[in-house]
């Protein structure tokens, strides 16, 4: 029953791709976020939804009437040239067969991240797409913190199998940066129900990242809740619900994950932990090495022998950062951290420029819980591997359109640093719920 609703859905959008190529870019996102597919059993677990979806909503673009424009700033043109560096360190990959098909997965990817800034060209388009992820992640937060407290912790919170956060680890930072867009989405809700739901939605969402007893997740958690708190408008209200979430927390999590917790501290008799901080080296050294690193999938036991501290303790690199260091040398290192400054500045400027105006305070609302999920990504990703998951590129691009659909990127730098008179405003910012 689950293969024919998913399949329905999806074909029975597809016509209406064409006339709207928009429509293509919210069921690409349920797709990739969700993975409805995943949920089935049958026929159409494997059926390559989103590459159908893909490559109709590219045949709708391209033969549609609307203008084809890339909105170029100093963040799209650096992840351009960042994928190019990526594909470069692919043809001197350690390990070419897998390189490669980690690289089909990655350019797809970023492709439909940039056809998202082509295709949204209004506000109220991007705020639905903002509900379809929020929702199709929502989905496992609020499923997943249930499940936490009917079982009192016993078990941990998983994603769907097959996919980008299918281990607790990767899924625990998947809800970090979940959290602050339902926040969002709760500051522009109206209706009361609503609002309530997705209050909710937070609280049973913080509730299954600790369900999925992930150290690096709860070190993400905090900093992200810290952040939260001190970005939020009301912080009183945003403090119970954080209060809430920590209590129960406390009243169903077991013995055994407090004591989980605790090896943090005693990190240097964890094996798992020292397994990670091996392949740190490692990654570090392959980078010294190599200027263009070893490429996609080079942690491997080969690369250990050759690079590692302790030859024989291979363990998954489990780091965002070492991640992209060891598999892209310096120069990817480097692109990749610019590319969280670049789009930090800008989350800023859309802050700095909108959030005394009415009319534009939705943009300084969405920039500052971007940047609230960019901080548990940024902190989780420490001791998480999730380098090239899809919603952090999508963060990235989603502020370069607020910039535009605010009207932030009409202005001249001198307006900029005057600040004076009313601001600009794009027409397309002019919409109302």
């Amino acid at each position: 029953m689950r293969d024919i609703l998913v399949t329905a859905i999806v074909f029975g959008a597809l016509p209406f791709i064409f006339k709207r190529p928009w429509i293509g870019i919210l069921l690409w996102c349920w797709l990739g976020y969700m993975n409805p597919h995943r949920q089935a059993w049958g026929f159409a677990y494997d059926m390559p939804f989103a590459f159908i979806t893909g490559v109709v909503t590219i045949t709708a673009f391209l033969f549609s009437k609307e203008k084809k424009e890339m909105i170029w700033t100093r963040e799209t043109i650096l992840l351009l040239m960042f994928i190019g560096w990526m594909l470069i360190t692919t043809f001197f990959s350690f390990y070419s067969d897998l390189a490669w098909i980690q690289w089909d997965k990655v350019w797809k990817i970023q492709l439909m991240v940039f056809l998202t800034a082509m295709i949204i060209k209004e506000r109220k388009h991007l705020h639905w797409m903002i509900w379809v992820i929020a929702l199709s992640l929502g989905y496992y937060g609020v499923k997943g913190g249930i499940f936490t407290i009917m079982h009192g912790g016993q078990f941990r919170v998983q994603g769907p199998t097959g996919t980008f956060f299918a281990g607790n680890n990767e899924m625990a930072l998947v809800l970090a940066m979940l959290v602050p867009l339902i926040r969002y989405l709760h500051l522009q809700a109206t209706q009361q129900w609503v609002r309530f739901g997705l209050a909710s939605a937070m609280v049973l969402s913080g509730v299954a990242a600790i369900g999925s007893q992930s150290r690096g997740g709860l070190l993400a958690m905090a900093a992200m809740g810290l952040f939260l708190w001190f970005k939020s408008r009301h912080k009183f209200v945003m403090t119970v619900y954080m209060v809430v979430a920590v209590a129960i927390m406390a009243s169903v999590m077991p013995q055994e994950w407090y004591d989980r917790m605790n090896t943090i501290k005693t990190y240097e008799q964890d094996t798992s932990a020292l397994g990670r901080i091996n392949a740190w080296h490692t990654a570090f050294n392959v980078a010294k090495d190599q200027v263009t690193g070893g490429g996609f999938e080079m942690f491997r036991a080969p690369t250990f022998r050759q690079y590692a501290p302790e030859p024989f303790r291979v363990h998954d690199v489990h780091s965002i950062y070492f991640e992209v260091m060891g598999e892209h040398g310096f120069i990817g290192f480097g692109m990749f951290i610019l590319l969280a400054v670049f789009a930090w500045l800008r989350a800023n400027q859309v802050i700095r420029e909108c959030k005394n105006d009415p009319e534009r305070k939705w943009a300084a609302d969405l920039a500052a819980m971007i940047q609230v999920s960019l901080v548990g990504y940024g902190v989780g990703g420490i001791f998480l591997g999730l380098a090239y998951f899809d919603l952090t590129y999508h963060l990235m691009i989603i502020l370069v359109m607020v910039a535009k659909f605010s009207g932030v990127l009409d202005r001249s730098p001198q307006d900029s640093r005057q600040g004076s008179g009313r601001p600009l405003i794009h027409p397309s910012a002019r919409w109302s719920k």
